[in-house]
């Protein structure tokens, strides 16, 4: 692992912003122009082999194809490595109900826009997403296209269940069937009650109870526990996450803008 004043390629360390599964993350400044600075993702040693390899080429190029502003900027790769810009902060920080769903409301745009564009992200969660400051208040970011699946080409795949981030997984990602644009918006409808409630949907201490409550159990009554949700947020996020993509909403900001009126 580097550390601060570490350099590495052009760039030198600054501090260290996060570590994943398998790598870190570092806040760096270009030697030449330190006014230049950038996130800086590394793969682990261990991590170097040619499926995460290619894993992080799959994130900076289905990124770079992506132009909005809720979207995370990559700016240049090498092997095992890329940069992209800085955001300060993941979106579980954040206080506040309304500027949690504020957030929420621009991701739905940008998967939204993705979808329009033939890519699924396929592994929405709040770890995925980071929040800072723009001129107009709050500006909240979608980042890893690691597992990101694009339907028109080959550079985007179907993420194996190894992949997966099971809390968030959509039943027809655990089955194997193709990702579609609804799989986001399943993701996003978990990600909406943890970021609401303190907790995804369904919790359970195996992986296999994780698959089994996503294909197969009813989503809980929120409002008999949380006396402060209405009713119909039980229907709202039922429908989000039907089982079967094609009973869900036709796109992840008609979910996000029903939840919206239905909390304020």
């Amino acid at each position: 692992m580097l550390a601060p004043g570490d350099r590495f390629e052009r760039y030198v360390v600054d501090a260290v912003l996060g570590h994943g599964g398998y790598a870190t993350v570092y806040r760096v400044h270009d030697a030449a122009a330190p006014d230049r600075v950038a996130a800086l993702k590394i793969l682990d040693e261990q991590h170097r082999h040619q499926a995460q390899v290619a894993r992080l080429r799959r994130e900076f190029e289905l990124a770079r194809r992506l132009d909005h502003p809720h979207i995370v900027k990559v700016f240049e790769r090498g092997p095992g490595w890329l940069t992209m810009e800085v955001i300060d902060a993941g979106v579980a920080t954040m206080a506040g109900r309304d500027a949690r769903l504020t957030a929420l409301g621009q991701i739905a745009d940008a998967l939204d826009y993705t979808h329009n564009r033939a890519v699924v992200h396929c592994d929405v969660k709040p770890a995925n997403i980071r929040v800072g400051s723009a001129a107009d208040g709050l500006r909240a970011v979608l980042i890893d296209f690691g597992v990101a699946h694009s339907m028109t080409d080959d550079i985007g795949r179907r993420p194996t269940q190894a992949e997966m981030s099971l809390p968030y997984a959509a039943p027809e990602l655990i089955t194997g069937h193709a990702p579609v644009s609804a799989t986001d918006e399943y993701a996003l409808a978990c990600t909406t009650v943890e970021l609401l409630t303190g907790a995804p949907p369904f919790t359970d201490d195996s992986s296999i109870g994780l698959i089994r409550a996503h294909l197969h159990r009813p989503t809980p009554r929120w409002s008999r526990e949380f006396t402060w949700l209405p009713r119909v947020f039980d229907s709202i996020l039922a429908k989000a996450m039907a089982k079967d993509p094609a009973e869900r909403y036709p796109s992840c900001r008609e979910f996000v803008s029903l939840v919206t009126r239905a909390l304020r």
